[in-house]
């Protein structure tokens, strides 16, 4: 975004000490390098003897798709000092690839000299399909900033213009803009490319030589970096090279068992309603049930005026009305197909006949992994129709299984082994299932004699209070008055005095910093 032009050209941001520069007015026009195309085995061989006598090299991959399971290597492009580059190009014919790439494995494979580079997932990933496992330490410098500053963007563009106030060559400017008329990197003269490539390895250098020192002096987001994040680069670029195999034909099976009972959806919810009206669209909904069919009417209209009508409206009145039932149906079936029984076939790789998913490291400010194209993390499971999704998925043959593994209570472990809480800490260290012996404590009954509502009431006390839930949250989740939620909260709090203590320490801190800090040492920015 474009800054003030009377701004002062930097400032330092108060959450992690880095300089940010609002306006970048340096470019490769006005800023000395020295970038060479390396396009003769004789050349490629001083450049591999360079690269094998540096500790830490840059290197980054043009390629023809920002797919990493169907890219093809264009070029190669290596830094060891800032303000010069090398480019590499690697020509369509595969052989011929393999032998310029095979040239450079000493290189890659040296555990010794520690690879520099932005997003390296993508290109580890890459260098995979020619054989190639990028050995020694991995310093991304998008992760590094992510542990920095969370809750900006990593992309190098965006580093580069608030770090080194300097604007790279725009991949717009040699591809043109998404759509039919956009070229492929392999489409341009190696002329056009060289400089852009070596740009990328050389700006990704700068930016660790900005990012490595900032994070240093950060002692617990560099371990989180030296012994979490940076060795989960080659971890994730692994699971996306593998991909996942899924029964196409049980899709297609489930998809057209679904279709069918679709269809008698909709002629029973037309029926119902007496008139013809488009099921999918919630103003016409809204229209047929409260004034065709006249179902009283009794919350606020959305901002355009219309009726909601939402999951949690139509559930309301689902049980006396059955047409708002088949319509939540109708709606869930729908969403399942299109998103689930006929996408998935789509996204099978035609080169692996698996399904290549993206993990992102970078994209939620907690820490979090997210998932896309697919997002395999957000498969359905609370309904039967949903879990039966996740039959389609399936070994890659008779000799592999798919192990599925979770944390028990992970929550509440975690909060007892941090705030050292006495009585937590006993009732995991005996054993003992943690909401009945919540219960018991709360509601003052032995542990053998807690009822499965009082359990219930207790396992929804945990973690409404462990979440920061006050009283008015409370009683909305238990049904019960604002007074009794308050003295259920003063009740536990008695019973887990250490519990209260971290919390109340935690807050204090977050007040006075700025921030609050995970066990691993991550620093969650609390700005408002």
């Amino acid at each position: 975004t474009q800054g003030s032009l009377f701004a002062t050209t930097a400032t330092v941001a108060a959450d992690s000490g880095l300089a940010q520069h609002e306006l970048a007015d340096n470019n490769l026009a006005n800023t000395e390098h020295a970038y060479h195309l390396v396009d003769t085995v004789e050349g490629q061989e001083v450049l591999l003897q360079k690269l094998l006598a540096a500790k830490e090299v840059c290197f980054d991959t043009e390629t023809t798709s920002i797919d990493a399971s169907a890219a093809e290597l264009v070029g190669m492009s290596f830094a060891i000092k800032p303000g010069e580059a090398w480019y590499v190009p690697v020509p369509a014919d595969q052989a011929q690839a393999q032998l310029i790439v095979d040239r450079f494995l000493p290189f890659f494979n040296h555990p010794e000299i520690a690879k520099i580079g932005q997003n390296l997932k993508y290109d580890i990933q890459v260098l995979k399909w020619y054989g190639v496992e990028v050995a020694g330490a991995l310093l991304d410098t998008m992760v590094m900033h992510y542990l920095l500053e969370p809750e900006r963007r990593h992309s190098m563009d965006y580093l580069a213009e608030t770090l080194l106030a300097y604007k790279p060559v725009s991949i717009t400017s040699l591809i043109g803009k998404k759509g039919k008329n956009q070229k492929s990197m392999r489409d341009l003269p190696v002329s056009e490319v060289v400089d852009y490539a070596c740009e990328d390895a050389d700006i990704t250098l700068q930016l660790k030589e900005v990012l490595a020192p900032q994070l240093a002096k950060e002692v617990k987001l560099q371990e989180l970096y030296d012994n979490i994040e940076g060795p989960l680069v080659k971890v994730l670029a692994e699971i996306q090279y593998e991909g996942i195999r899924i029964d196409t034909d049980f899709l297609a099976a489930y998809s057209a068992e679904l279709a069918k009972e679709l269809v008698e959806l909709e002629d029973r919810i037309i029926a119902a309603a007496g008139v013809p009206f488009n099921i999918a669209s919630p103003k016409q909904v809204g229209q047929v049930l409260f004034e065709h069919l006249k179902i009283p009417y009794r919350w606020r209209k959305t901002k355009s005026g219309q009726y909601s009508t939402d999951e949690d409206k139509l559930s309301e009145i689902a049980a006396s009305h059955p047409i708002a039932a088949d319509i939540l149906r109708h709606r869930t079936l729908t969403k399942l197909r299109s998103t689930y029984l006929d996408a998935l076939p789509k996204m099978v790789n035609p080169r692996t006949g698996r399904v290549h998913s993206s993990f992102n490291q970078t994209v939620a400010a907690t820490g979090r992994l997210s998932s896309q194209n697919p997002n395999l993390q957000n498969i359905p499971i609370r309904t039967p129709e949903g879990r039966k999704i996740r039959e389609a998925f399936v070994p890659r043959d008779a000799d592999h299984v798919l192990l599925a593994a979770d944390y028990s209570q992970i929550e509440l472990r975690l909060i007892a082994e941090i705030s050292g809480d006495e009585a937590m800490l006993e009732a995991f260290q005996q054993g003992l299932d943690i909401h009945r012996a919540t219960a018991a404590r709360v509601f003052d009954t032995p542990y053998e004699e807690v009822s499965r509502e009082q359990r219930n009431a207790a396992k929804t006390v945990n973690f409404a209070i462990i979440y920061g839930a006050g009283s008015q949250n409370l009683s909305q989740q238990l049904n019960i008055s604002r007074s009794e939620a308050k003295e259920l909260i003063d009740t536990y709090f008695d019973r887990y005095p250490g519990l209260k203590q971290y919390m109340e320490k935690t807050i204090a801190s977050a007040r006075e910093h700025g921030y609050v800090t995970t066990l691993l040492g991550r620093r969650r920015i609390l700005r408002d």
